[in-house]
C-alpha cells in the first residue's frame, strides 16, 4: 500500500423485498507501533446503493469515493477501519445485512 487514499465496495443483503437504498459509511485510521489506539477515525465517505426487489439477494455497491486514512500512515501499521449505515441518509426501513467488504488501495 503507497499510504495514499484508499476506495471501497460493500457486498450486502436485505431480508424483505425491498427497492429502497442504503446509505454505507466508512472511516479509517492507523495505528502505529507503541501508539493509542483510542484515536479520532478520519472523515466517513459515503456509498448508497438500492436494494434489488427481493429478499436475500446479494447486493454489490458501486466503488466509493476516496478515502482518507486518518493519522500518519507509515510501514507496518495497522490501519482500522469502520463501517455503519447511516440509516439518516438511506429509505430502506428495514435491515440491511453487511457480508464483506472489498478495499481498493494502490501499491508502490
Amino acid at each position: 500500500w503507497n499510504k495514499g487514499t484508499v476506495t471501497y465496495q460493500v457486498f450486502w443483503t436485505t431480508e424483505a423485498t425491498d427497492t429502497d437504498g442504503v446509505s454505507w459509511m466508512l472511516q479509517g485510521v492507523a495505528s502505529s507501533d507503541n501508539t493509542y489506539v483510542n484515536v479520532d477515525y478520519g472523515t466517513a465517505v459515503q456509498v448508497d446503493d438500492d436494494a434489488k426487489g427481493a429478499g436475500k439477494v446479494t447486493t454489490v455497491s458501486a466503488e466509493s469515493g476516496a478515502i482518507t486514512i486518518a493519522g500518519t500512515p507509515a510501514d507496518n501499521d495497522l490501519v482500522y477501519f469502520r463501517i455503519y449505515r447511516d440509516v439518516s441518509g438511506d429509505a430502506m426501513a428495514g435491515d440491511a445485512r453487511l457480508h464483506g467488504l472489498k478495499i481498493f488501495f494502490r501499491s508502490f
